[in-house]
């Protein structure tokens, strides 16, 4: 993770477009890239979804906005200081308190 939040970071440096990587932009950003990759679900059926890969050129779409998704996060993780997998474990260590497994105390 760390390499590629260097990678983007050096990305955006050579083209001088750190200035306007704040968090509210980066937010808009993903909320676009997020919002495009829901585009190609849209009027599926779930059994279409379920095989959306299978497409070659639907295939390639998904993972470019996937990718695109996980740019910006990543990038917004940067700025504001978040470690995203220490982040993600918290979460996760919440949810399972909150919506414990049945049969479970």
């Amino acid at each position: 993770m760390a390499a590629l939040q260097r990678r983007l970071a050096e990305f955006a440096a050579a083209r001088d477009w750190q200035q306007y990587h704040t968090p509210k932009n980066l937010v808009s950003a993903l909320s676009v890239e997020a919002s495009e990759l829901v585009e190609i679900f849209q009027w599926l059926t779930p059994e279409e979804s379920a095989r959306v890969m299978s497409d070659p050129e639907t295939a390639h779409r998904v993972r470019d906005e996937v990718a695109d998704v996980l740019a910006y996060l990543l990038q917004l993780c940067e700025v504001l200081g978040i470690d995203l997998l220490s982040a993600l474990d918290a979460k996760i260590d919440r949810n399972e308190r909150r919506f414990p497994a049945p049969g479970r105390p």
